[in-house]
């Protein structure tokens, strides 16, 4: 699949996010859509949706874009993590003044962290089974 100058990618932990922004025309109001369903619907939680509609915060551009959000993989937390970046990434490419901004809040760079592997012989990544002397 060609990558669209209107799709932008957002990866976080296990999730992957492609986000699609159009600017909003006068007389309608902003909607942001995850996998068809209302943002409200979608993170039940307010700390998910705080993250998602930062970047929008950071720029002074909240309520000027409407989001269609396609997410796949992980949880809740890394879902609106990938959701944040593709948005973060998509504000950039409408105006590179924004740059600055979201990556002072780093807002730009991708999370790198994931879940370590779990080992053999132990019941968990790091934990171990209980040890005996005797």
């Amino acid at each position: 699949m060609a990558k669209r100058a209107d799709i932008f990618i957002g990866r976080r932990k296990d999730s992957t996010a492609r986000v699609f922004l159009t600017p909003v025309q006068a007389g309608q109001e902003s909607v942001i859509t995850i996998n068809g369903r209302t943002f409200e619907n979608y993170f039940p939680n307010p700390l998910h949706r705080d993250d998602v509609v930062r970047p929008f915060k950071v720029t002074n551009t909240y309520g000027s874009f409407s989001v269609n959000a396609n997410v796949a993989g992980g949880g809740t937390t890394g879902q609106s993590g990938a959701v944040r970046l593709a948005i973060a990434r998509a504000l950039v490419d409408v105006n590179e003044e924004h740059k600055s901004l979201l990556r002072k809040e780093d807002l730009m760079t991708r999370d790198p962290r994931m879940v370590e592997r779990k080992k053999s012989g132990q019941p968990k990544a790091r934990k171990r089974f209980q040890f005996s002397k005797r």
